[in-house]
């Protein structure tokens, strides 16, 4: 049985768009040509068609102004309040905050096919790639003139309903646009080469479709954004066929990824150099419990008559060991990110606030009033806002809070992400920065304390998004060192599968397991790591707390690179938080209790500061001093060492940072 095509995906879908077959005849309706224009994703091909309407035109719908948006989502404004209406410093923003949301319907692929004239000599389609450029004219409306490569120059389409800048928008998802130097109405058609800040579509997507065929067309782009979701079928798609020639080594696959994604290839200058130390024996993992989550009346018995909190550190204790029943998140959750101080009162919560609104709306005012013709002229904020649109339609969706087509939920999630990228321009918005911002949003339900508690998440989480990727190449080498010492064998195996950098764990990362958990399960993961405690990098234990549940599997069933990949990404949704945490706990103390540990160990976890722990009444984790008594000297990769009980361990690329020697 022949396999079936998938339908085609309409990207951007607009009627009333004009050929004019006589530009002298303008006030004769018999001279315009009606009909719609589509941007459809054909298997991965990205087209554009125009296809006259069959009905006769009805002039008068030249006169129906419309707004329209390429995105799913479609803004329109309410009137203003009257100024006797505005009380007090919430009122004073409504007209910034006063929108309506509505849902535009989906096309399938193939609706308004009932329209279609088939054999109509004005309908043309091209392919994307084959487009050259895109003259951008306005005369009281504006219209496009499309050459190809091929020198082809179609019929001008004239937008009068508007809907021009949409339809540029939505092609500017598939191609660069940019002005030509020598005639500001001319759009240029470049390569897709938007840098990190454009590269997250496939990884947060919730499909694979088409990721082949986007890697093929354009491998700068799509690898970096999908290779975290990849399965099988993507590197099958790279394997030459067995008539061929033999499947590829694990290490040349990875040398796709790593040649293919610049910014993350990590290398060896990267590390610092050897530490030669005995091997190391851990003992016996302990046992750890957690408790119940944190109840209002706990929460309430550490806050005094004025509303400071009083032993914080215990208090953090307690969140870390059980976190909080959804009852204290909206207050508690200010606290654990900064943007409550611990030590302030009610009445110093409540300026602080109201001095945050303000500046909010301050921000929020800055990219509401930007004019069409603003627009027109930042680029970046085009972007921006387009990449906004398409992520918000699709988060969480299946979340209550989020679901259903009316939701003001959706418009908030957009609203704050746009205020950001007034926040912090330079950065502005990529893709993934939405799945941190919902759960956040989700707890607060006011846009201004979700905008601030999400600015400090961002802090938090500002080098994931850097266009030179050096937190999570930090965050990789890191997670790798940790591995070698829970269990080296462990490592060696990933290792000669050329996994030993642990790329896989790439999506766990940089979202910090918003999309491997439930969303409950995220809730209590992010407040548990928010107290700061046992350790600094406490999410590289969790990931060591995954693999070690996972590790026999792989091995027993002698997973190469490929399926590691496949596996790792298929635990999706089937993790246990609470298993998670109490292992993710017990390596800590396993790690802690060790006599020898290693510096650069004791560095990534910061055994060697004092923490908040360290007051605990109980001193569970107590004061978190390195056991070592000086650190051990480092050596640079080119030397070799022996003490005549084993040689250094190094791996083919000369990969190792810390050699264990039995």
């Amino acid at each position: 049985m022949a396999a079936t095509t998938p339908p085609p995906k309409v990207i951007f879908e607009h009627e009333g768009v004009f050929i004019h077959s006589s530009t002298e005849e303008l006030d004769d309706q018999d001279s315009l040509i009606s009909g719609f224009l589509r941007i459809v994703d054909k298997d991965g091909d990205v087209v554009v068609e125009y296809k006259p309407l069959e009905d006769t035109v009805d002039p008068s719908n030249m006169l129906c102004a419309c707004k329209d948006s390429s995105s799913v989502v479609e803004w329109t404004q309410r009137p203003h309040r009257s100024v006797d209406q505005q009380l007090s410093y919430e009122t004073e923003w409504d007209m910034v905050n006063a929108v309506s949301f509505k849902r535009k319907a989906h096309t399938n692929g193939e609706g308004g096919s009932n329209h279609l004239h088939e054999r109509n000599k004005r309908s043309f389609s091209f392919n994307v790639a084959d487009l050259r450029s895109v003259t951008v004219k306005c005369e009281g409306w504006s219209y496009l003139i499309f050459c190809l490569r091929d020198d082809t120059t179609l019929p001008a389409i004239h937008f009068h309903q508007g809907g021009s800048q949409a339809f540029l928008d939505s092609l500017r998802k598939s191609v660069q646009l940019s002005e030509s130097p020598d005639d500001e109405n001319l759009l240029l058609v470049g390569t897709y080469s938007k840098a990190f800040s454009q590269s997250f579509e496939n990884l947060l997507d919730d499909t694979n479709y088409g990721l082949v065929q986007k890697f093929k067309k354009d491998p700068y782009t799509t690898t970096f954004g999908g290779f975290s979701k990849v399965t099988n079928y993507f590197f099958d798609a790279f394997r030459p066929s067995e008539s061929e020639c033999q499947q590829r080594p694990a290490e040349e696959m990875a040398d796709i990824l790593g040649e293919l994604i610049p910014g993350l290839e990590i290398n060896q200058q990267e590390e610092p150099g050897f530490e030669v130390i005995t091997r190391i024996d851990l003992g016996t993992r302990p046992e750890v419990q957690r408790r119940e989550p944190v109840l209002l009346e706990n929460w309430a018995k550490h806050q005094d008559s004025e509303g400071r909190l009083s032993n914080v550190p215990h208090l953090k204790h307690l969140i870390f060991k059980g976190g909080l029943c959804h009852a204290v998140r909206k207050e508690a959750w200010k606290f654990l990110l900064g943007y409550y101080p611990w030590d302030s009162t009610h009445e110093d919560r409540k300026t602080l606030q109201k001095r945050k609104t303000d500046e909010y709306f301050r921000m929020k005012l800055q990219w509401k009033s930007v004019s069409e013709e603003q627009e027109k002229r930042n680029s970046r904020l085009r972007d921006y806002k387009s990449l906004i649109e398409k992520d918000v339609n699709r988060t969480d969706r299946t979340n209550k809070f989020y679901e259903g087509l009316d939701n003001p939920g959706l418009i908030l999630l957009h609203d704050i992400l746009m205020t950001y990228c007034m926040y912090d321009f330079d950065l502005g918005y990529v893709q993934g920065m939405s799945d941190l911002l919902s759960p956040i949003l989700y707890v607060m339900e006011n846009e201004v304390d979700a905008f601030w508690c999400f600015v400090s998440f961002m802090d938090q989480m500002h080098e994931n998004f850097e266009e030179q990727m050096q937190g999570m190449k930090t965050q990789l080498i890191q997670l790798s060192t940790l591995l070698r010492l829970l269990d080296l064998a462990f490592w060696n195996y990933l290792e000669a599968q050329d996994s030993g950098y642990l790329y896989f764990c790439f999506r766990w990362l940089l979202i910090r397991f918003k999309r491997e958990l439930h969303f409950q399960d995220v809730l209590r993961l992010w407040e548990v790591m928010w107290t700061g405690l046992p350790c600094q990098n406490f999410h590289l234990l969790v990931c060591c707390a995954i693999l070690d549940s996972e590790k026999q599997k792989i091995m027993d069933r002698h997973y190469g690179f490929n399926e590691i990949l496949k596996h790792i990404n298929e635990l999706s949704m089937k993790l246990d938080i609470e298993e998670i945490l109490i292992k993710s706990e017990a390596i800590y103390m396993q790690i802690k209790n060790c006599k020898d540990l290693p510096h650069s160990v004791s560095e990534i976890l910061g055994l060697n500061t004092v923490t908040d722990s360290s007051t605990l009444e109980t001193s569970e984790y107590g004061v978190l001093e390195s056991p070592q008594s000086s650190p051990r000297p480092a050596h640079r990769q080119d030397q070799a060492f022996s003490n005549g009980h084993g040689l250094l361990q190094e791996t083919s690329r000369n990969r190792c940072k810390v050699a264990f020697i039995s």
